[in-house]
């Protein structure tokens, strides 16, 4: 049992530190976006690679940051069954969506980008617009990084899940998504 708390630790400390990272990119690309705006309406000026830079950390935040919000229980729910129900239900509707939802589908994901990705990297593949920004194969690359982190904070919902089942409930969820106190 302590493997498993260590190992929740740690999953949850590499998404937690990915997550408030990826934060900062929200910043840069509300930037981005509100000088590109400036430049297009004001001095009717705009390049691509300008506009595809917000466009392409919008993609990048949001694949880098579902591990986080996996972690902090905001992803959608269908919350008919799961929300007034007991801890041991709660973690059995958990288990079941890590083991039958979430991993095939992001070993699915991952094991057919590999190709995808791989083949961009060798070509040092750049966006396909003139003037376009040169490091999509950059971008491409966290599709398997996305993948990597759900899997890893997915690893560490059924841990805990399993912990709630041994009897732990400071394990457990609280209907609002996060960790009991």
């Amino acid at each position: 049992m302590q493997a498993l708390r260590l190992f929740i630790k740690g999953a949850d400390w590499i998404n937690e530190w990915v997550g408030r990272s990826t934060a900062w990119l929200m910043l840069a690309m509300v930037l981005i976006a509100f000088v590109v705006v400036v430049l297009r309406y004001v001095f009717s000026l705009g390049w691509v690679w300008m506009q595809e830079s917000f466009v392409w950390l919008h993609g990048a935040v949001f694949m880098l940051g579902a591990g986080y919000t996996l972690l902090h229980g905001g992803h959608v729910r269908v919350d008919i069954f799961y929300r007034g129900a007991s801890n041991r239900f709660r973690a059995w509707v958990d288990i079941f969506g890590v083991l039958v939802l979430l991993t095939p589908m992001m070993l699915v994901v991952l094991l057919y980008s590999q190709g995808f990705v791989t083949r961009s990297w060798m070509r040092l593949e750049g966006s396909s617009e003139a003037g376009g920004l040169p490091g999509l194969f950059i971008l491409k690359t966290v599709i398997p990084v996305f993948c990597v982190l759900m899997l890893l904070q997915g690893a560490s919902l059924l841990a805990r899940s399993l912990l709630v089942l041994g009897g732990d409930l400071s394990y457990a969820r609280r209907e609002d998504g996060g960790e009991a106190a």
